[in-house]
């Protein structure tokens, strides 16, 4: 554990220490539900003196980051609690390249389920959504792209049409973390030529497998629209940070 902490250099002490820890939060190096060292290891780690530490730690706590339980140290708070969101769509708000690499094979992993699972249980309602936002999306890309809470609002529909409440709450507490990679996405599309026209169809195939009740389309379907949204946010990253990807 030691050798993931580094010195901290002079600055505001405490300011340093949430900084670090944040960073080693998105990382994944400190996992959710993971015991944080004391106070006093910590300050050990660290070469600062324990109120430093333990000013920092309640900064962490009042972010969301961290939270004590009595008598049990102070543990890092998961990610499918509300409170997190905030926290974390800062980090992803800074384009951090692990953290939006991290999002994209999540969304791979929840979206081509939710997609599979909207194929058996959409009703008329929600298909009509779906292609209600088709439409727009379509209607749009006249003009050279689409408004990205259009696509978001897409996604949540057919994860609504899941009929699934865990899978529902776990993908609307962190939908506002999902909204910023497609911001990057599309505009990594849109500035291409001919990939506009690509997206377009991808979301139409996603649609007519889920109207057709075919998951197993409606699974493919995703899996080749998410993939490809990785493939361009992977180009994105190496050119913005080539140093962390």
């Amino acid at each position: 554990m030691s050798t993931v902490f580094k010195p901290i250099r002079p600055k505001k002490l405490s300011e340093e220490i949430v900084s670090q820890i944040k960073d080693l939060i998105g990382q994944g190096t400190l996992k959710p539900g993971e015991r944080i060292p004391s106070e006093r290891e910590l300050a050990a780690f660290l070469g600062v003196s324990r109120p430093s530490v333990r000013e920092a730690i309640m900064v962490l706590e009042a972010m969301g980051f961290l939270e004590s339980r009595q008598g049990g140290g102070t543990f890092v708070r998961s990610l499918t609690e509300v409170s997190m969101a905030d926290p974390l769509a800062s980090m992803v708000e800074r384009r951090d390249p692990r953290m939006l690499h991290a999002l994209t094979e999540v969304r791979m992993g929840l979206e081509t389920w939710s997609a599979y699972l909207a194929a058996r249980r959409a009703e008329d309602s929600e298909i009509n959504r779906l292609h209600e936002l088709y439409e727009v999306m379509a209607e749009q890309a006249a003009t050279g792209g689409w408004d990205p809470e259009i696509d978001a609002e897409f996604h949540l529909t057919i994860t609504a049409a899941t009929h699934n409440t865990i899978q529902i709450h776990v993908l609307n507490t962190i939908q506002t973390l999902f909204q910023t990679t497609i911001m990057v996405a599309l505009g990594e599309f849109y500035s291409k030529e001919g990939y506009v026209e690509l997206l377009l169809n991808h979301h139409h195939d996603i649609y007519r497998a889920i109207a057709d009740h075919d998951p197993e389309r409606a699974r493919q379907k995703m899996m080749e629209h998410l993939s490809l949204v990785e493939e361009k946010l992977a180009v994105f990253l190496q050119r913005e940070r080539p140093d962390t990807v």
